[in-house]
């Protein structure tokens, strides 16, 4: 990838809703230049596409916790990640090397909640958990 292309991901890594005109200013190129090559990036699949940053206590959401999983069976079919896609509160779902088999990130509004999760987790993909919740984010 040219430097320009890998100067505008980390640009609009840092504001996805950076305009083509200030982009183009940041590193030199003509708006519709950088429209071309923004466009180019995402056919590539370089970019994924854009979301916003959210204040999730403002939402209701303030608790944070990760979940580490591993299945019961492991020479059962791992389709784990297809089971879970639809719980709402998880918000990633990592496979990792180590002791667990995937790391899911999930947001809740209180204790009771993530209690409720895992719960469903469990019975969802046949899996035990070891949580660990989140106390602050001092950057993310």
């Amino acid at each position: 990838m040219e430097e320009v292309d890998r100067a505008l991901v980390d640009l609009l890594r840092r504001d996805g809703r950076m305009s083509y005109t200030d982009l183009g200013k940041a590193v030199g190129l003509s708006t519709s230049a950088v429209h071309q090559r923004v466009r180019r990036l995402g056919e590539r699949g370089v970019i994924r596409g854009y979301s916003a940053q959210v204040a999730h206590e403002a939402l209701g959401m303030p608790l944070t916790a990760f979940v580490a999983i591993t299945p019961f069976d492991q020479s059962a079919p791992d389709d784990i990640p297809d089971r879970l896609r639809g719980i709402g509160e998880i918000e990633a779902c990592y496979s990792v090397a180590g002791e667990a088999n995937y790391l899911l990130k999930a947001r809740v509004a209180a204790p009771g909640d993530l209690e409720a999760l895992l719960g469903r987790i469990r019975a969802a993909a046949g899996v035990s958990t070891h949580t660990t919740i989140v106390l602050s984010t001092p950057w993310e």
